[in-house]
C-alpha cells in the first residue's frame, strides 16, 4: 500500500470543480492501493460554499488543517464583491476601477504567485516535521493556488520524497495573468517560480493535452493528462423540461458573455413563432450584469431564468432536465487549453450540448471523440443558428436524444486508476 500526502487549498466545506477533483481522487485510491492523506487550511476563505459536499468525504480518510492567512479578508473590507470574485480566480481584462486597478496591482505584484503564498513557509515548518513522523511515498500539489506547489517544491528538498504537481489550470499563461497589472519584475519571478516547478517535480499532471503541450516545452519531466470528470455517486431520474431549454450550469460572467449565441436567439425568436413560445434560457450561478444587459439588448429577458448558486447535486438534476446544454468559454487563445469541470458531467447527463469558445479549444476535440455535442466559434453564428433549429425540430418531434460513445473513461474511478498508476511508478 503506498501513502501520499494530498496537498490542497480547495476542501469541503468549499464548492466548485476544484475542490471535486480531489474529493474524488481521495475517494477512489484505496481501490488502487493507494491510502490518500490530505492536508488543507484551516480557516479558509472559501467564495463558494457547497457542505453538502461534506457528505462526501469518506470516513475512514485521515484530514490534516493547519492555519492559513487570508489577505482577502481585509481586502474585503474596501470592497466585498470585488475581493470574492478576485479570490475565485475570476479577475477580468475589463476592469477599469481605481480600486480595482490598485487591488489587481497588490494581488499581482506583491503576492507571488498568490494571495495564499503565505501559507507556503508555516506549511513547509509544520509538513517537514510531520513527514519525519509519518511515511509517505508521494507528496501531491494541486492548483491553483499555486503556491501550493511551492510547498511541494520545498518538501522535495528537504525530504527528497518523490513529488507529483497537479495543474488543474495553467501558470503563467491563463487568460487573466496579464491583467495583474504585472511589473517586468514580477512577470519574471513567475516565471522562474513556474519554472522551478515544472523541471523539479517528478512527475506533472495537467488536464488538457494543450497545457501538455505548453509544458513540455519547459521541461523534460514525465508529464500525463488527467482530465477532470464525472461521478455517478447517486441515482438520477431526469425530468425533461416542458420548455426547450437552454441550461447553462456555473458562472457566466462579462469575459464568456456570448453575444452571438443571443443574437442568434433572438434571430430565431422573431423568424419563429413556436420557437419563441418553447424558448427558455436557464442560467444556474453567478452572472454578470454585462450578460443580463445583453439579454435584456436582444429581447431575452423574458425568456430567461437565472437560478443563481445551486448546490452540486441540485446543478447535476437541472442539467439532466435541461433539453440542451450549453457550454461557453472565452474566446481566446489562452483559453484553449481550459476544459470546464461541468463538460464531463454535461456527458454523463447525455444531454446534446452547443459549446462556444476559440478555435483549437481542447473542448472540440471530447465533443468531435463522443458525439455529445458541437464546438462553434463565436464567428459562426450561421451555423449555431443552423444547429439550435436542428435540436429544436427534434424537441419539438420528441426525438432530442443523444448517445455519447467511449465517455467511461472520464469516469472518476477510471481517471483515479491513472493517478494511482503514476503513483506507483515514481
Amino acid at each position: 500500500m503506498k501513502r501520499a500526502l494530498i496537498i490542497t487549498y480547495y476542501w469541503p466545506p468549499a464548492g466548485g470543480p476544484g475542490v471535486q477533483r480531489w474529493l474524488n481522487f481521495v475517494k477512489y485510491l484505496g481501490e488502487f492501493n493507494v491510502e490518500p492523506v490530505v492536508y488543507a487550511p484551516q480557516n479558509p476563505h472559501y467564495p463558494i460554499l457547497d457542505k453538502d459536499l461534506l457528505e462526501h468525504i469518506p470516513s475512514k480518510i485521515e484530514v490534516i488543517k493547519q492555519p492559513v492567512k487570508e489577505p482577502y479578508r481585509f481586502a474585503g473590507m474596501f470592497s466585498k464583491k470585488k475581493t470574492q470574485r478576485m479570490s475565485s480566480g475570476i479577475i477580468s481584462e475589463k476592469s477599469t476601477g481605481n480600486l480595482e486597478k490598485l487591488m489587481l496591482y497588490i494581488r499581482g505584484n506583491y503576492f507571488i504567485p498568490d494571495a495564499r503564498v503565505g501559507w507556503v513557509k508555516p506549511s513547509v515548518n509544520f509538513l517537514k516535521e510531520y513527514l519525519k513522523e509519518n511515511n509517505f511515498d508521494t507528496v501531491i500539489t494541486t492548483g491553483p493556488p499555486h503556491s501550493l506547489h511551492l510547498i511541494g517544491l520545498r518538501l522535495k528538498e528537504i525530504s527528497g520524497i518523490p513529488w507529483i504537481a497537479d495543474f488543474r489550470d495553467p501558470w503563467t499563461t491563463i487568460h487573466y495573468h496579464k491583467s495583474l497589472r504585472l511589473t517586468k519584475n514580477s512577470e519574471e519571478k513567475h516565471k522562474k517560480l513556474e519554472q522551478e516547478v515544472l523541471r523539479n517535480a517528478d512527475h506533472i499532471v495537467v488536464t488538457s493535452e494543450t497545457t501538455l503541450k505548453e509544458f513540455s516545452e519547459k521541461t523534460n519531466q514525465p508529464i500525463s493528462v488527467i482530465t477532470n470528470g464525472y461521478e455517478l455517486t447517486e441515482e438520477i431520474i431526469p425530468k425533461p423540461d416542458p420548455k426547450f431549454t437552454l441550461a447553462h450550469i456555473g458562472s457566466l460572467l462579462s469575459d464568456r458573455n456570448p453575444e452571438s449565441l443571443w443574437q442568434v436567439l433572438s434571430e430565431l425568436c422573431a423568424e419563429n413563432t413556436d420557437f419563441k413560445a418553447d424558448l427558455l434560457i436557464k442560467l444556474v450561478g453567478v452572472v454578470s450584469e454585462e450578460v443580463q444587459g445583453s439579454l435584456e439588448k436582444y429581447g431575452l429577458t423574458n425568456h430567461s431564468q437565472t437560478e443563481g448558486y445551486v448546490p452540486h447535486k441540485v446543478a447535476k438534476q437541472l442539467q439532466y432536465n435541461a433539453q440542451v446544454l450549453l457550454l461557453l468559454e472565452m474566446d481566446k487563445p489562452e483559453t484553449r487549453a481550459i476544459i470546464p469541470g461541468k463538460l464531463f458531467e454535461y456527458l454523463a447527463a447525455e444531454r446534446p450540448i452547443v459549446a462556444i469558445g476559440p478555435e483549437g479549444s481542447d473542448i472540440a476535440k471530447i465533443l468531435d471523440e463522443t458525439r455529445a455535442g458541437s464546438f462553434y466559434n463565436p464567428l459562426q453564428k450561421r451555423e449555431i443558428k443552423e444547429k439550435l433549429l436542428e435540436l429544436y425540430h427534434s424537441f419539438q418531434n420528441g426525438c432530442l436524444n443523444i448517445h455519447p460513445v467511449g465517455i467511461e473513461r472520464f469516469s472518476r474511478r477510471e481517471l483515479t486508476r491513472s493517478l494511482s498508476e503514476i503513483i506507483h511508478r515514481i
